[in-house]
């Protein structure tokens, strides 16, 4: 009522031109009352037309009247601020725009403490007392408050929806049950949250296995950065003395593997990163003591997705270094031994041959090499459809794909995740239209002419056609005379150091349909171009070269 009382002061006390409280009142002859500046300077506004008036009732003065303060008005007015000091703190207990209101309280409401999953009503402080006192509501359960209180009603039955519906995954009331539920596998909706609630837990327990995997992974790459260094390090201290040609080669392989090694880093931290939020997300919901907004909202967060894909982090690099220490002590060996001349140009060429390897003969050498690649959706057009992490088809259609600065946006293209540097095999199987099987660096562009594979100096492409092949690189097109009809598995071999990469015709025995010579300056990374022609779509798949390889021995 005081407070009611003050209210009403205030708007008796206001001056009607600012329309704030009365500063230093002044009451004119018609008895209304101003704040002293605003009414002199209303007059003075007045004094152009030599005219004074109230500017409520109108009533004019002739002469201006001589302005007093109205000392019982300004006590009045401080009285008043006095009044709204003191109660202010008392404002601090009161419901604001992003609070819980009670739900008992009248007129202003207090913020709410508790809500009650019985009552599905929110208390505040005072009105909740009684489910402290009272036996009457000692098996009541009283949680946190929240504004999603409401959505554990049904909306059709208005009642407290305790029932769990299996058959249609959703929370129901008893009414449900026995109305368009009836006859569906439903339990309880605290029998359904404890076993999910389980789940849970097996789910976080998986993902903290994998972040410590991936911690264990990441230091294991650090070492190989630190060995890979140290190892060039120490075979340009040797190499250095006696040509500057094998010194420009091993820092371009370290560099290379570095390189290498540094997206693998990149990768698994961006990883444990996800699976670290994903980790996080679980605990809140594992904690949470609302059952409905629980099972609401566990399909969405409890499905763990697969590792994307297994990373190669073996040190195989070590041994090239090493092999080129013992190479050129062998050839200082030599130098003493021969003349300067002619022989110089034999002995650059057992350099060459030093640095690269022979390539393999059979199918069965092949394989030794195996590279284990996988698919990085990242890079896949949206026009792609994954089956795994190996298989791809081009639709009509196209999927909703997260963003990704990687993905090809006009061409229906994708890269592998793996980067390839040293020597390496991998075979691919296609089917439907025609297909590019393809090598890449990272820095393709994405958009444009320019990022289709083999239309640029960054990519070579193998064109596989159902009466023939084309070879693609930097916008020139190379007819290549193959088996006919043309294999459906086509076998790539890359000799990264030597910057040799041949295409194979795969079937009972090894066709060689092109090689390439050249060199690399940069990892690269193995890829596919699907087309969709007339409703045939073509697709490609990575093979699984390890069973391949058992079998044969």
């Amino acid at each position: 009522m005081a407070r009611q009382t003050n209210r009403l002061d205030e708007k008796k006390i206001c001056c009607s031109i600012c329309l704030d409280l009365l500063k230093d009142p002044v009451t004119i002859p018609c008895g209304h009352s101003y704040c002293m500046n605003c009414i002199k300077s209303y007059w003075d506004e007045e004094d152009q037309k030599n005219i004074q008036s109230c500017p409520q009732c109108r009533q004019t003065f002739i002469p201006k009247p001589a302005l007093k303060k109205n000392t019982v008005l300004a006590e009045l007015v401080e009285e008043l601020q006095k009044t709204e000091l003191q109660a202010s703190p008392a404002d601090h207990g009161y419901a604001g725009p992003e609070d819980v209101a009670c739900d008992v309280c009248t007129g202003r409401k207090l913020k709410a403490i508790k809500s009650c999953l019985q009552c599905l009503v929110s208390y505040c402080e005072h009105h909740l007392q009684p489910h402290y006192d009272s036996t009457a509501f000692e098996k009541h359960k009283l949680v946190d408050t929240s504004k999603r209180l409401k959505r554990i009603i049904c909306s059709q039955h208005s009642e407290v929806m305790k029932i769990f519906c299996r058959t249609d995954q959703q929370c129901i009331c008893y009414l449900c049950s026995m109305d368009e539920h009836k006859g569906h596998d439903t339990v309880s909706a605290t029998a359904e949250r404890n076993k999910k609630r389980r789940e849970l837990g097996v789910s976080r327990k998986k993902i903290q296995e994998r972040i410590q995997d991936k911690e264990k992974d990441m230091k294991v790459l650090q070492e190989e950065v630190e060995a890979i260094t140290q190892s060039a390090d120490k075979a340009v201290r040797e190499s250095e003395k006696i040509f500057n040609d094998v010194k420009q080669r091993i820092r371009s392989r370290q560099k290379a593997e570095v390189c290498r090694a540094r997206e693998l880093q990149d990768r698994i931290e961006n990883e444990i990163t996800v699976l670290k939020r994903k980790d996080a997300e679980l605990g809140q919901l594992f904690h949470t003591q609302d059952h409905t907004h629980f099972l609401q909202t566990y399909t969405s967060l409890s499905q763990m997705h697969e590792s994307v894909g297994s990373l190669d982090i073996k040190t195989c690099t070590l041994h090239y270094f090493e092999d080129v220490m013992t190479a050129v002590s062998e050839f200082k060996r030599k130098l003493q031994e021969i003349r300067f001349g002619a022989a110089g140009s034999q002995l650059e060429g057992e350099v060459d041959a030093v640095m690269s390897r022979p390539e393999p003969k059979t199918r069965a050498e092949f394989l030794r090499l195996s590279q284990e690649l996988t698919l990085d959706l990242n890079t896949a057009n949206t026009s792609l459809l994954f089956e795994g992490d190996k298989k791809v088809k081009c639709m009509s259609k196209k999927f909703v794909y997260r963003h990704h600065s990687d993905r090809f946006i006009n061409r229906h293209q994708v890269l592998s995740r793996e980067s390839l540097t040293g020597c390496c095999y991998w075979e691919v199987v296609w089917s439907g239209g025609a297909l590019s099987v393809a090598v890449s660096y990272k820095n393709i562009s994405r958009t444009g002419d320019e990022s289709l594979f083999g239309n640029n100096d960054s990519s070579w492409a193998l064109e596989c056609f159902k009466n023939g092949y084309e070879l693609r690189h930097n916008k020139i097109r190379t007819v290549i005379s193959g088996p006919h009809p043309p294999s459906y598995r086509i076998g790539v071999y890359l000799d990264h150091r030597a910057g040799i990469l041949s295409f194979y015709s795969v079937s009972k025995t090894m066709t060689l349909l092109h090689r390439e010579q050249t060199t690399y300056t940069q990892p690269l990374y193995a890829g596919f171009r699907a087309n969709h022609f007339l409703g045939e779509g073509s697709s490609a798949v990575f093979c699984d070269l390890e069973k391949s390889e058992a079998a044969m021995e």
